[in-house]
């Protein structure tokens, strides 16, 4: 006697579970944390464009486009799929280079970032969770990426 597969309703067999999901399980804090910061720099950017553009428009044209990375990455990450598993990927890549770039820029010249971004100094500000995100979003997003289709 051999092992039967089981077969669902319609008489085919049930699929293994996905492993194209990316909001589920730890996934989901991930989610969570990249919508607060979506909230939080989309405010903060809105706030200093509408009061005090003139003062720091390079650092606040940079929360700006912050706070638009968080945003496409939340969605991203929400979504099941290999499109959004590759937006996912492409926006926490450009959050990565931009923690990098924005965060060594503001060290050695201060003096285009008179005031500060969520990404100036490596996300100081922040407890340096935008410099530890992207990193934790990478591994996640590797963790998680869809299988290969066949060959």
């Amino acid at each position: 006697m051999t092992p039967q597969t089981p077969v669902n309703k319609a008489g085919a067999a049930p699929k293994a579970p996905s492993k194209d999901t990316r909001n589920t399980g730890p996934g989901r804090l991930l989610i969570a944390v990249y919508a607060v910061f979506a909230i939080s720099a989309t405010a903060r950017a809105g706030y200093q464009i509408l009061t005090k553009f003139s003062e720091a428009p390079l650092a606040y044209l940079l929360s700006a486009f912050a706070a638009l990375v968080y945003v496409v990455a939340t969605v991203s990450l929400a979504k099941a799929g290999r499109t959004w598993f590759k937006v996912s990927v492409a926006a926490v890549l450009v959050e990565l280079v931009g923690v990098l770039v924005v965060g060594a820029l503001s060290i050695f010249d201060s003096v285009s970032f008179p005031h500060e971004t969520v990404w100036s100094l490596f996300g100081r500000g922040y407890a340096f969770i935008p410099l530890l995100l992207p990193i934790l979003g990478l591994v996640w997003l590797y963790k998680r990426r869809p299988a290969r289709r066949g060959i």
